[in-house]
């Protein structure tokens, strides 16, 4: 539905500016062509050339563009909250009738002079208005994000820019309302000072009329691990505070304490992440072997996925050009290369199936093999001693599933109950007591759900954290509007996301 709305809006939109174009006196055809669109609205309503490049801004640029239209259609001489509140929510068929109805016609800056508020004062209104009507899009229809790591490679690449639809699952209500606008967990220019007041938290709910995750969506969600973090430059989500209290200090947290910054964050403010739906609610999930089965089916492995294999080779090396050109790896020097040389005549090639089918057939390569990962997982006990590429089976919580409570699992759903579901769990004397009761069983009030990576061994997932529950859940990722790398990637623009 959400797809069907945003294509339906774009081309209302488009075609509306067509025949507002043509009132005001600009070479129709211009309205269709993205970016440029903006650019000669900019030039003929007189707004200054910055505000132009400002737009392009991720996530604040929204409003920007917003006002933008906003002042747009106040040149057709609608200048009311209905204009504008039309001009922000239904576009697509308030654009049309402004382009080719008969009543309606281009006026320019001159009629404005003579309203009854000044132009300055009109513009700030717009510009109030665009924020507020921003903030509620951003909040309850869709956002805008950009691809910060490799994580799934090469189905979502590093600076493609999308939009992220919320009304695909529902809506919903923010917990934490009074923030900082267009920004997320941390204010502008800053990543230690929060953006958000705790003053008010309202309670998990969403809008009616939404439907329920399927497997393999691809979602944005908020870190569930991600509640408490270290509060410092070079830890956050990238180094989660579960795992430095685990390795480093052994589970001692008074220790940890006493040397490091500590900021509790909540539920709808910790950062935001994207990965697949690999199972839903109720179903069980296992790795054997690196190989992902659900349900004890194997799950095929999308087409853009990646993983690490070992090649070996008679001592020729790769060329530059067909690694970027044929295989088309990452190659900047960073945490997401995609290509290392391990020895004279061995290296680490981070690539899909397909081509390590292509590198396997080269003369010079000797053998190919996926590599190994056996590090250690969710929920880090030596009753399980999971590991990377061999999992489970974990049965995935469904909301009223009830569950026998017993040493064998309680480590896996102790962090669900206690955190996610809001009890007061405790174990005196090998007996498990919530909310102060004695009890063997519990049953979930949520829906769980299991995200991983399509770039396997490159993506920190619900291997090492456990369960996304459906509190966590902000929406589907839906389109590439944009992608970077040296200069556009046309491939990848205006792409859906499978």
């Amino acid at each position: 539905m959400g797809i069907i709305l945003f294509i339906v809006g774009t081309i209302g939109w488009h075609v509306g500016m067509y025949g507002m174009f043509k009132k005001a006196g600009l070479e129709p055809w211009k309205a269709f062509v993205p970016f440029y669109n903006t650019w000669l609205i900019v030039e003929k309503c007189e707004i200054k050339k910055t505000w132009f490049w400002l737009q392009l801004i991720p996530i604040a640029g929204q409003f920007i563009t917003i006002w933008i239209t906003i002042i747009w259609v106040m040149h057709f001489k609608k200048v009311n909250l209905i204009a504008h509140t039309l001009t922000v929510f239904l576009p697509f068929i308030y654009f049309p009738y402004l382009g080719f109805s008969d009543k309606e016609k281009w006026y320019g800056k001159e009629p404005l002079k003579h309203y009854h508020k000044p132009v300055s004062r009109e513009w700030i209104d717009a510009g109030v208005f665009a924020i507020v009507a921003a903030t509620i899009i951003r909040s309850f229809v869709f956002e805008a994000y950009v691809i910060p790591t490799g994580s799934m490679e090469k189905t979502l690449r590093i600076n493609d820019f999308l939009f992220v639809n919320k009304v695909a699952y529902g809506p919903r209500i923010p917990q934490t309302p009074l923030a900082f606008p267009f920004v997320h967990n941390f204010l502008p220019f800053s990543q230690t000072a929060p953006s958000y007041l705790k003053w008010i938290q309202l309670k998990y709910d969403r809008l009616p009329g939404y439907t329920p995750i399927k497997r393999n969506d691809v979602v944005v969600f908020n870190f569930p691990a991600g509640d408490t973090i270290i509060n410092e430059i070079g830890y956050g989500s990238a180094v989660p505070y579960y795992d430095v209290l685990r390795q480093v200090y052994k589970g001692n947290r008074e220790a940890l304490l006493a040397e490091h910054e500590i900021l509790v964050h909540p539920m709808d403010k910790t950062d935001n992440y994207i990965k697949r739906c690999v199972a839903i609610a109720g179903e069980t999930i296992q790795i054997k072997e690196g190989l992902l089965y659900v349900n004890g089916e194997p799950s095929q492995p999308f087409k853009d996925a990646q993983t690490d294999y070992i090649v070996k080779t008679n001592g020729t090396g790769f060329t530059e050009e067909y690694l970027k050109n044929e295989l088309n790896l990452w190659l900047k020097d960073d945490d997401n290369l995609e290509f290392s040389k391990l020895s004279d005549s061995t290296y680490s090639l981070n690539m899909r199936a397909e081509d390590a089918e292509k590198v396997k057939k080269l003369p010079f390569v000797t053998s190919i093999v996926r590599m190994p990962v056996d590090q250690p997982t969710y929920p880090y006990d030596t009753f399980h001693n999971w590991t990377t590429d061999n999992f489970g089976p974990l049965l995935i919580p469904k909301k009223g599933t009830v569950i026998t409570l017993d040493p064998s699992n309680i480590n896996l759903y102790k962090r669900a109950i206690e955190n996610y579901e809001g009890n007061k769990f405790e174990t005196v004397n090998g007996k498990y007591i919530i909310n102060g009761k004695e009890t063997t069983t519990y049953t979930f009030k949520y829906d769980y759900y299991w995200m991983m990576g399509d770039n396997r061994h490159r993506s920190q997932d619900s291997r090492y954290w456990g369960f996304v529950p459906e509190t966590h859940v902000v929406g589907k990722a839906s389109f590439i509007w944009f992608s970077w790398e040296n200069g556009p990637r046309f491939s990848r623009i205006f792409k859906f996301i499978k």
